[in-house]
């Protein structure tokens, strides 16, 4: 099946027979797309947004009144310039499914006819909208430590990730002092989460590098991490790649010549649960290593700042430790 594009309002078919082959002819197909100042969509693993300009709508003899989605109970926010659809991911009557391994939202914005009678000659009103998610997702932590110191519309998206520390391995709570005071050495422990949990997806933990600098990660970096293998010997992954979340441990450290700060980012890969042949389920991959930076979009979450207890609470810091 062939596709073409054309820039016009109108495209030519001139179809040639001969004897040569005896066929049932050919079966054509088309749809339109909108150019970004008519609309556009938006989608997080929280909320899909779609956004039409009235002028697009008053073009077709249409206003934002008359619109409604597959659930027909959602209806817009109107003001004088355009018309919105805010809703959640999971709602609306949204559909999710499969597209090259990547996860789809569709839905479709209807209009009502309100002409009365038996016939109407105004065209059907029918959008289809889509939101392609993408399949990597950055997140950024950050520690400190002292010495004692009818028409279509497509769109992308991002799953939105957090990252936390937790204070110790079953994850139960989350470290909410301000800043976390952490020894050297001392056990650090980190999950990084899907904010809407689905699961239909799963999260795969690619890389964490650390470094110096929250704004550049590759004069003077410090893999934990690298292509889903661990590289420091303190790196330790509980979950990866299964679920929904990620979670690993390390030993707190710090940069020599630098500031006491530690900044570190992650990259996670979002993967098809059912697909068992997916980056996420392959685990460790020796290939040449890929730049944080990727062709997808990415978001960065930054927590911290993290220090190193003073010498009368080290002690104390590794007593609490040991219980853990």
């Amino acid at each position: 099946m062939n596709s073409f594009h054309s820039s016009s309002d109108y495209m030519t078919v001139v179809f040639r027979a001969d004897g040569s082959v005896v066929a049932r002819g050919f079966k054509a197909e088309f749809f339109s797309t909108l150019t970004p100042s008519s609309g556009q969509v938006d989608c997080s693993s929280d909320y899909m947004t779609i956004v039409l300009k009235n002028s697009y709508l008053n073009s077709l003899g249409y206003n934002g009144n008359s619109l409604y989605l597959n659930d027909p109970y959602c209806r817009p926010q109107i003001s004088s310039y355009q018309v919105v659809f805010k809703f959640s991911i999971n709602s609306c009557g949204n559909v999710k499914g499969f597209h090259n391994g990547k996860v789809m939202y569709t839905n479709a914005l209807r209009a009502s006819d309100n002409s009365s009678g038996e016939i109407t000659r105004r065209s059907y009103f029918k959008m289809n909208v889509s939101c392609l998610m993408e399949q990597d997702s950055v997140s950024q932590i950050m520690y400190v430590v002292q010495h004692p110191g009818n028409s279509s519309i497509i769109g992308t998206g991002r799953f939105n990730t957090s990252m936390a520390f937790y204070t110790s391995s079953s994850y139960y709570y989350k470290v909410t002092q301000d800043p976390y005071e952490v020894a050297l050495n001392q056990n650090l422990y980190v999950q990084v989460v899907l904010t809407l949990g689905d699961s239909s997806v799963v999260i795969f933990l690619d890389t964490c590098v650390a470094s110096p600098s929250p704004y550049d990660f590759q004069t003077r970096h410090y893999y934990l991490v690298r292509n889903g293998c661990p590289i420091d010997n303190t790196y330790y992954s509980y979950v990866s790649g299964n679920c929904t979340y990620a979670r690993f441990t390390f030993k707190a450290f710090q940069f020599l010549r630098a500031s006491e700060s530690v900044f570190l980012q992650c990259k996670v890969l979002i993967c098809q649960a059912s697909d068992y042949n997916s980056r996420c389920r392959r685990g460790c991959s020796n290939r040449v290593a890929r730049d944080l930076g990727s062709q997808h979009e990415s978001q960065t979450l930054v927590l911290g700042p993290i220090k190193l207890k003073g010498p009368e609470k080290q002690e104390e810091g590794t007593n609490e430790q040991s219980k853990a």
